[in-house]
C-alpha cells in the first residue's frame, strides 16, 4: 500500500512538473497503439517533447489538485477520458503535431473494430479456388470464374467508416491479404498557454484570419453607421460622408471657402469643361505619338550607325 501510495505521489510530482515547464499540451488518443509505435513517437519527440500516460481517474486527480495554483489546468479536465495520453511541448505546436501524426502502421481489420475509413474491396483476380464463390456472395461481392480462378468483377465498399466490422468481413478482408486501417496518435485537443482548442486551428492560415478580420471590420463599420454609434472603423466614414453633406449645403447656398470654388464653378459651366475634356485629351495623344515618333527616329539612326566591312 505503501508503495502504492508513492507511486502516485512521483506521478503527481512529474505531471506537475512538467505542466509548469512546457506551456503546451497535446491530448492525443492512442486507441490500437502499440508499445513500439510509442516507443517510436518519444525518439521522434526527443529533446522537442515529452510523452506521459496515465490513467484518467489519476490523472483528474492531479489535475483537481493543482486548479487551487493554476486555475487555468481545469480547462484540461473535461478532455480527461477515454483511451488519451500527453505530449508535453515548447517547440512550434504544428510541426510537433505533424510529428506525433506521422507515425501510422497498416493493421489488419478485426471483427468489432470500427472502421476509421471506408473499406473497399478492389476488382480482380483473386487467386481462390471456385469452392469460395458462396462466401463472395454472402457478402454480396459480384463475382465470375475465370481461368479456374475466382475474380472480383467490380470495385466494392465493404465496410463503411464509423461502423463495426463484422466476423465475414474480417474474415475475407484477411483471406485477399488487405490490411485496409492504419492506426497511430491523433491529436484530441491542444492546451497552450491556458487555453484549450481543436487542433485544426493549428492549420488556419495569416490570409483567412486577415480575412476574417478585414470582415469583421467592414461589419462593425456597418453597424456603426446604421445606428449611428461612432466607433473607430466607422469614424473615417463618418467623417466623409458628413463632408459630403456640408458639400452638398455650400452649392445649394452662398457659402464658399477655397476649393469650392472650383467645384461651384464647373456646376455653372459645364460646358467649359465638357469643351476642355477633348482638348486635353487630343493634347495628351499629341503628345504620346511625338514621342513614339522621337523614339523610331533614334532606332533609325542608330541602326545605320553599324556599318561593316562590306558595305
Amino acid at each position: 500500500m505503501g508503495g502504492l501510495k508513492s507511486d502516485k505521489g512521483a506521478y503527481f510530482s512529474k505531471l506537475k512538473s512538467l505542466l509548469e515547464e512546457y506551456r503546451s499540451v497535446f491530448i492525443v488518443s492512442v486507441d490500437n497503439v502499440s508499445s513500439q509505435q510509442m516507443h517510436e513517437v518519444r525518439q521522434a519527440l526527443r529533446s522537442e517533447a515529452v510523452v506521459l500516460m496515465g490513467k484518467n481517474t489519476m490523472v483528474r486527480r492531479a489535475l483537481k489538485g493543482f486548479v487551487a495554483e493554476n486555475p487555468d489546468y481545469e480547462r484540461l479536465l473535461p478532455h480527461v477520458r477515454g483511451n488519451v495520453g500527453f505530449v508535453f511541448t515548447n517547440g512550434d505546436l504544428k510541426d510537433i503535431r505533424d510529428k506525433i501524426l506521422a507515425n501510422k502502421v497498416a493493421a489488419p481489420a478485426r471483427a468489432g473494430a470500427v472502421a476509421p475509413a471506408d473499406v473497399w474491396v478492389p476488382a480482380g483476380n483473386t487467386g481462390m479456388e471456385p469452392g469460395k464463390t458462396s462466401f463472395f456472395q454472402a457478402l454480396g461481392v459480384p463475382t465470375k470464374i475465370a481461368r479456374g480462378t475466382i475474380e472480383i468483377t467490380t470495385d466494392l465498399k465493404l465496410v463503411e467508416a464509423g461502423l463495426k466490422v463484422g466476423p465475414s468481413e474480417a474474415v475475407l478482408l484477411n483471406m485477399l491479404n488487405i490490411s485496409p486501417f492504419t492506426y497511430g496518435l491523433g491529436v484530441l485537443q491542444v492546451y497552450d498557454a491556458g487555453n484549450t482548442f481543436a487542433p485544426e486551428v493549428l492549420d488556419i492560415g495569416e490570409e483567412q484570419l486577415l480575412k476574417t478580420f478585414t470582415s469583421a471590420i467592414s461589419t462593425i463599420s456597418c453597424i456603426s453607421l446604421a445606428i449611428n454609434f461612432p466607433t473607430l472603423p466607422s469614424v473615417i466614414h463618418s467623417f466623409f460622408n458628413s463632408y459630403k453633406n456640408v458639400l452638398a449645403v455650400a452649392v445649394e447656398t452662398d457659402i464658399t471657402w477655397e476649393g469650392i470654388e472650383a467645384l461651384k464653378d464647373r456646376i455653372a459651366n459645364p460646358d467649359a469643361y465638357a469643351s476642355a475634356a477633348p482638348a486635353a485629351a487630343a493634347t495628351e495623344t499629341a503628345a504620346a505619338a511625338e514621342t513614339k515618333a522621337e523614339e523610331s527616329e533614334k532606332e533609325d539612326s542608330d541602326e545605320e550607325g553599324f556599318g561593316g566591312l562590306f558595305d
